[in-house]
């Protein structure tokens, strides 16, 4: 049956050891690739107060809670711009070795687009006058944000476009910079 879709081949040689092991590994690597094609494309914004940011992101812009992505429970995350931060966006305190920064699914997740996450972690610095502080290495990110934020009506200003940075006013009144970290 076989042979007659691979002529030039054997039926041997497709059963022998080496063949099955081929065999799996073509079957691995289909596996893997509809897994990591069907993960939803995550992005990440490091935040001041992760509570403010609760505030803001399920209350004012009204973002659905999401699962954590199977692929984030293996630090995936972990491994992309790590070394790329500018320390003037880290906090004074932050360290490294904080477990909201080891373990990928820590922090709040929210369903930005249907098969797209954003992920909300700890560590970017206070702005000037204790202003909180949204950082995000993807422009796209801050675009959905902001359009997120037009739709709701919310008082916001553009300070910068390239990179991205305006200025939202939550309804205690504290003023939440977003600011794009410009490579």
């Amino acid at each position: 049956m076989f042979g007659s879709f691979l002529p030039s081949l054997p039926l041997d040689s497709l059963f022998s050891t080496q063949g099955i092991m081929i065999m799996l590994l073509a079957a691995y690597a289909g596996a893997m690739w509809m897994f990591l094609s069907s993960a939803p494309k995550v992005y990440t914004v490091m935040v001041s107060d992760l509570e403010v940011a609760r505030q803001l992101y399920e209350g004012l812009l009204d973002l659905p809670v999401a699962e954590v992505p199977l692929h984030y429970y293996y630090n995936y995350e972990q491994t992309i711009g790590a070394t790329g931060i500018d320390p003037l966006y880290m906090s004074a305190s932050s360290n490294w070795s904080n477990p909201t920064m080891n373990n990928g699914s820590e922090g709040l997740w929210y369903q930005l687009k249907k098969n797209t996450q954003l992920h909300i972690i700890t560590g970017a610095s206070l702005g000037k006058k204790d202003q909180h502080r949204h950082v995000c290495f993807d422009h796209d990110c801050l675009e959905l944000i902001l359009m997120r934020v037009e739709v709701r009506g919310l008082k916001f200003k553009i300070r910068n476009q390239k990179p991205l940075n305006f200025l939202v006013k939550d309804y205690e009144g504290r003023v939440i910079e977003m600011a794009e970290v410009a490579n």
